[in-house]
């Protein structure tokens, strides 16, 4: 079963396998967390992000790190809040599951995620948070990898939530 672990930091200076992007559909950066991993990967990412072709909400895409101490980088397209009626926790569910696939798939054995959606896209830190666990719950108990899962929160109500649902 993988460890989860609920750190302060950021995220682009981690030491671990891969980070997760909460990324924006082109995949060419944006704001938040996709813009400072952008920035920090440098133009490469960029460039090869340009050659994807982009990522549908809820699915995952693997590239190198380039610039990060991590080797890889799993973006994510998590769901815009629109009230809670279109689907939006069946598709944050599967941020967390495709990009934990990829990760498994590719050997990662640590893997860093941000809280996804809960930035501008407005999805309920609380609410994020328990559909967060869950999937990561649940794909932990199918297969040893990732070994560590951190959630690397920005601000208190984010750290508080993860918490508070880990005991």
């Amino acid at each position: 079963m993988a460890r989860i672990r609920v750190i302060d930091g950021d995220i682009t200076q981690l030491e671990v396998d891969a980070v997760v992007n909460a990324a924006n559909p082109t995949l060419l950066g944006g704001g938040g967390v996709d813009g400072a991993i952008h920035h920090a990967a440098g133009p490469e990412l960029f460039e090869y992000c340009k050659a994807v072709g982009g990522c549908k909400t809820g699915q995952a895409v693997l590239t190198p790190g380039f610039n990060l101490k991590a080797p890889y980088i799993i973006h994510t397209v998590g769901p815009v809040w629109r009230g809670g009626a279109n689907h939006e926790s069946d598709l944050l569910s599967k941020c967390y599951r495709n990009s934990l696939r990829l990760a498994s798939q590719h050997n990662i054995q640590t893997i860093a995620f941000p809280a996804i959606s809960c930035g501008i896209y407005g999805y309920p830190v609380n609410s994020a948070c328990e559909v967060a666990l869950g999937s990561i719950r649940f794909h932990a108990s199918g297969t040893a990898l990732p070994h560590t899962i951190y959630l690397v929160c920005f601000g208190e109500e984010v750290k508080s939530g993860f918490r508070q649902l880990l005991g």
